[in-house]
């Protein structure tokens, strides 16, 4: 099954040019995990798409199961993992995180689509940026002390220099 299988795109979102918006409207691609600076990525992935009369497309990447630090540390240390009670909270997770960010941008006139992807975070917002011709990727910085070490999204993203990126500080 290719990655795209596993990419939902919310119908009710508005695909396509939103009002004001052209067909080659801006496109802007925002990495959105519900931390603190993810949203702030997204209202300024907002403003942005606003200013340029274009669209947001919010992704929120859930881990494959065999990429999900619970599934794979759990037999190792010799505890049974329930991978469908992953996937279940993979797709609760995402269905929460939908609803608010249509709570949050249901009174503004903004073209909003939220897609619930699986895999590499890095690699699922590259293929969708590709797949949609985005303008840009916009990242909330990393808080977490290991990704100094291991290194953050937006440096992994950087690397693979496929559109311009946005690395929102807040």
């Amino acid at each position: 099954m290719s990655a795209a299988d596993h990419t939902h795109i919310d119908p009710e979102a508005g695909e396509g040019p939103g009002p004001g918006a052209s067909a080659e409207a801006a496109v802007i691609v925002v990495g959105l995990d519900g931390s603190a600076s993810s949203w702030d990525a997204l209202w300024w992935g907002c403003g942005e798409a606003t200013r340029l009369q274009g669209r947001v497309i919010a992704v929120y990447v859930s881990g494959t199961l065999a990429t999900t630090a619970a599934a794979t540390a759990a037999p190792s240390l010799g505890l049974c993992c329930d991978y469908e009670v992953l996937h279940d909270t993979a797709i609760e997770q995402a269905a929460e995180l939908r609803a608010e960010v249509h709570r949050q941008v249901s009174s503004q006139a903004i073209n909003l689509t939220f897609v619930h992807a699986w895999g590499d975070p890095a690699d699922e917002l590259v293929r969708i940026a590709r797949s949609v011709h985005a303008n840009l990727i916009a990242v909330g910085r990393s808080t977490k002390l290991r990704h100094r070490v291991a290194g953050s999204l937006g440096r992994r993203l950087i690397s693979k220099q496929c559109v311009p990126l946005v690395v929102v500080v807040p």
